[in-house]
């Protein structure tokens, strides 16, 4: 079997029985890493001596029968917004070059204090803000499917340090479809907790009111555990996945524009999920529409009003596109942007009423498939008519405040995302990993 390969909780089950060293496994991703043709591109910072000292650290624990739980010596990578004392974390942008903290984030730290080893940061969109992956002010990580296409962001590099066997799994941040657009495009697993649900503090922001850390894995399970750890609590039972879910297809705008591809995957994956038992309804509530038209009132201008000293400071650091989006934020009255918030509280309120009867929500991760990356940088205005309709479905999940979870269908890069109730994020894990057994 290829340990690096394994899912996380795999590999926790493997140093549990002996059957492999926590040491023997980080030197294995190091080696990897390091011969790895396109390493340099999904790694921005690797920790070897952290990470060295951490696996001798579980191993030790291991061998005295002291494992701190399922993870304990298991390796992952970071994405590069989330602090780590002594190395850098840039956010992916040149505007913070040598940015060094002082202290891990309370993720980073917690999941230290639980037995997890930290590989290194993984390279990311500039500050986070665009969907597509693609960075050319850093980094470009390669779709581990094809690597002329683009892989998904912002958390690109952290997706492709799973698929390609790098890390055992990931922590990447989602603000608009950061960690579920990655994931579907990669062929991996993508949880974005309920804002709110994960500590903050150390992590670098991009809009408060919608960024959360969360996991990227190769299964449920993984992103169970992973949560767990975040939380710092018991991970869900899902040991008996539960049959005959209720789930409601939003219809309407997830489809708008759609391709053919990521639909048809969607279908398949939806006929496999009746045939395993699950009752489908269809509907297309208004509020989503109403809700996604606030988006250009919300998003830009909080990243503007957190970001502009250093933007303006010296705006030849950043990528033109990325630099118009925060840019675009700036023009927003005060007035508009706080009437706007009031708005989309009145609109979460009406969606939970709507879809109290459901278990979850299920629409395709992404309306696209990853385009190619040459023609991303070649022609800015297919950079920007991409970028949303890519974060277009998985933002209506940030929008209206839920978990959201994607899931592989079995088609090249095509997602299907489930979305639970604000705060059900267990009970949201628990159902996908009942839709996962019959996707499977």
């Amino acid at each position: 079997m290829d340990w690096l390969k394994a899912s996380a909780a795999e590999q926790g089950r493997a140093i549990l029985a002996g059957l492999i060293s926590p040491l023997g496994q980080v030197e294995a991703y190091l080696d990897a890493i390091s011969r790895h043709p396109y390493g340099r591109r999904i790694y921005a910072r690797l920790t070897p001596e952290r990470a060295r000292a951490e696996a001798v650290a579980a191993h030790d624990r291991a061998r005295a029968g002291l494992r701190r739980g399922l993870l304990d010596g298991v390796a992952i990578s970071w994405k590069d917004n989330i602090d780590s004392a002594g190395t850098a974390t840039e956010a992916g942008s040149r505007l913070l070059a040598g940015r060094i903290p002082e202290r891990d984030a309370a993720i980073l730290a917690g999941a230290t204090l639980d037995g997890l080893v930290c590989l290194g940061k993984t390279h990311m969109t500039e500050l986070a803000f665009s969907g597509l992956g693609v960075n050319p002010m850093t980094a470009t990580p390669p779709n581990s499917i094809d690597p002329a296409l683009a892989p998904g962001g912002s958390s690109s590099g952290a997706a492709v340090s799973v698929a390609l066997g790098l890390a055992a799994a990931a922590i990447g941040s989602d603000t608009g479809g950061s960690i579920r657009v990655p994931a579907a495009w990669n062929g991996l697993v993508g949880f974005k907790p309920t804002t709110g649900a994960v500590r903050a503090d150390g992590v670098l922001p991009l809009c408060r009111q919608f960024d959360v850390a969360g996991p990227i894995a190769r299964t449920v399970e993984d992103c169970a555990e992973l949560f767990a750890v975040l939380r710092g609590e018991p991970a869900p039972d899902l040991s008996e996945p539960p049959r005959g879910l209720r789930l409601m297809v939003l219809e309407g705008v997830p489809f708008d524009d759609a391709r053919e591809a990521p639909v048809a995957g969607f279908e398949d994956a939806l006929r496999r999920l009746a045939a395993a038992g699950m009752r489908i309804t269809h509907a297309a509530p208004p509020c989503v529409a109403e809700a996604m038209a606030l988006s250009p009132t919300l998003f830009a201008p909080e990243a503007y009003g957190i970001w502009r000293d250093q933007i303006e400071d010296a705006p030849e650091l950043m990528y033109p596109p990325i630099l118009e989006r925060f840019r675009g934020g700036k023009d927003v009255l005060a007035a508009d942007y706080v009437a706007g918030w009031e708005e989309l509280h009145r609109l979460r309120a009406d969606w939970q009423r709507l879809v109290a009867g459901f278990d979850a929500v299920v629409l395709p991760t992404a309306p696209i498939l990853p385009p190619a990356v040459d023609r991303l940088l070649a022609e800015p205005e297919f950079f920007a008519r991409e970028n949303l309709l890519t974060l277009r479905n998985t933002r209506i999940g940030n929008l209206l405040g839920l978990p959201a979870i994607s899931l592989p269908t079995g088609h090249h890069a095509c997602g299907i995302m489930l979305m639970g109730r604000a705060g059900g994020d267990r009970a949201l894990l628990v159902a996908a990993s009942a839709a996962e057994a019959a996707l499977r």
